[in-house]
């Protein structure tokens, strides 16, 4: 296992790919409405938030399986200590941006809860419930980039990296 997060990114890939089955169910569902003239109210409008929550869920699961694209053109020249350097830069970055949509993704969630923010479609779903997906999956994502400094600060090679570079070369 590859750390103690393990499982909690192991839970936010399950619960993407619920998210994934539960957005087919729903194009199934329009599709067959339009088959068979029925209308289920709102059914565009869940179809967009599941996609929104299975993509945000899968971020950090994917991040830390290797399967994210890394641009390792510049970094892949050094070796030693500048390449530590770098990876360490990048990663920092990587927390902050992705902290701070942490931070505001929570923010959002927290504010539509608080107004009663109700989504404008004829669906009429409180919007704090679909942002939860977003929200969840972006702390995730960035806890996940925090593991991976902390492994590079303790000089630790990255499993995810290494996947990616074997597959690209």
């Amino acid at each position: 296992m590859r750390s103690p997060l393990a499982p909690l990114y192991h839970a936010a890939l399950w619960l993407a790919g619920l998210f994934m089955i539960a957005l087919l169910a729903t194009i199934i569902l329009s599709i067959l409405g339009r088959q068979f003239n029925f209308y289920i109210r709102g059914i565009d409008s869940y179809a967009g938030y599941f996609m929104a929550a299975a993509s945000f869920l899968a971020l950090a699961g994917t991040l830390t399986k290797g399967d994210h694209i890394r641009v390792t053109l510049i970094i892949s020249r050094f070796s030693g200590k500048p390449r530590r350097g770098l990876e360490l830069f990048c990663l920092l970055m990587a927390i902050v941006v992705s902290g701070t949509f942490a931070f505001y993704s929570v923010k959002m969630a927290w504010w539509s809860y608080k107004f009663n923010d109700i989504s404008t479609a004829n669906d009429a779903t409180p919007l704090w419930i679909p942002q939860i997906g977003m929200a969840l999956g972006t702390a995730i994502f960035c806890i996940s980039f925090i593991e991976e400094f902390v492994l590079v600060l303790r000089g630790k090679p990255l499993d995810g990296q290494n996947a990616e570079l074997a597959r690209t070369e």
